[in-house]
């Protein structure tokens, strides 16, 4: 694997669609290939890909840095110091997991770390989802205790009012964790956002993968998020969250998701990232992202039908100045 070079990524950034030009951050545990960690192996659990175990470690690493013992650090920590003291934490309990960061844009690693920019003057909102699956085989044991812990820091450091913020967990007390609760909850936050205003999106639960059908995935697996209902109602696919979020939000509004599940490395899509693995210096555009999906994707607003042919891909139709730029540089 290797990475673009510069000429391509200005390329990527003069014709990248205009859904891509938003500011959106994704914070995962893991890789797409790498199971999450939590206290509890759920092998048992009924999913198409039963090999993965919970989240909850991601996010109580993530908490360990910025907010021990409920207290902000006295020292501001830039990205690259939050994502290598998080895989140092993780290394340091016994874990393979590899932490990472994902974008639209390419993020200056050594600025200050910010779940919020300093200079939206907007109203801030979230969605917190923490998922143990009470009852049910593979039941966790640390999801809502990240969604609580997580509610108290962003609210503490960033100034989230209770009115903003949406909780969805399997307690008894809130609103369950449903797949039309879910999707309800992140179609209301968009929509309700507009220019300068910033979303902070928290799962915590088990993710899987599962036969990709539209066959926009490399691999042949979208990754999925399991709602409390899955067996009833199915899972929520990458492409959903796609659409729901990245296609969706409005321009100016700023978003950081916190995926702690397994197989999230690429749940958004984004082609911007940064892993924690001692191989990356800055944010980079890895020479296997999926462009093909990316077309797919946005292509009909583009003008641009792409297909497969031969293991190689091909524009049937090109129309605009991305296509034939795009195709030129990455695809030759």
């Amino acid at each position: 694997m290797g990475f673009l070079d510069d000429r391509q990524r200005q390329e990527f950034e003069e014709n990248k669609p205009k859904a891509l030009q938003a500011d959106i951050w994704m914070i995962s545990g893991c890789e797409d290939r790498q199971t999450s960690a939590d206290v509890s192996n759920v092998a048992a659990f009924q999913l198409p890909d039963p090999q993965g175990r919970s989240g909850g470690a991601c996010t109580a690493t993530l908490l360990n840095v910025l907010y021990e013992d409920e207290q902000t650090p006295w020292e501001e920590y830039s990205f690259v110091e939050v994502m290598t003291k998080m895989r140092a934490f993780l290394k340091q309990k016994g874990f393979s997991q590899i932490p990472q960061l994902s974008s639209t844009r390419p993020i200056d690693m050594n600025d200050k770390f910010n779940l919020v920019p300093e200079t939206l003057p907007g109203t801030r909102r979230a969605v917190l989802i923490g998922i143990n699956y009470v009852g049910q085989k593979g039941q966790l044991s640390g999801c809502h205790n990240d969604v609580f812990n997580m509610y108290n820091y962003i609210q503490d450091y960033y100034g989230f009012q209770d009115e903003d913020v949406t909780v969805l967990v399997d307690d008894g007390d809130h609103s369950p964790p449903t797949k039309a609760n879910i999707l309800a909850a992140y179609q209301k936050v968009v929509r309700q956002s507009q220019a300068g205003d910033a979303i902070f999106l928290h799962y915590s639960g088990h993710g899987t993968k599962v036969r990709d059908l539209n066959g926009d995935e490399d691999d042949g697996y979208d990754e999925a998020l399991v709602p409390l209902d899955f067996k009833s109602a199915g899972l929520i696919l990458d492409d959903d969250l796609n659409d729901m979020i990245v296609k969706a939000l409005p321009a100016g509004v700023h978003v950081v998701a916190l995926y702690d599940c397994c197989h999230s490395g690429t749940v958004l899509d984004l082609p911007y990232i940064y892993k924690a693995d001692g191989k990356y210096n800055r944010m980079e555009i890895e020479d296997t992202f999926n462009f093909s999906k990316l077309f797919a994707v946005f292509g009909g607003k583009l003008g641009v039908k792409l297909s497969q042919v031969g293991g190689q891909l091909v524009a049937t139709k090109v129309g605009g100045k991305l296509a034939k730029g795009m195709i030129k540089q990455f695809f030759k």
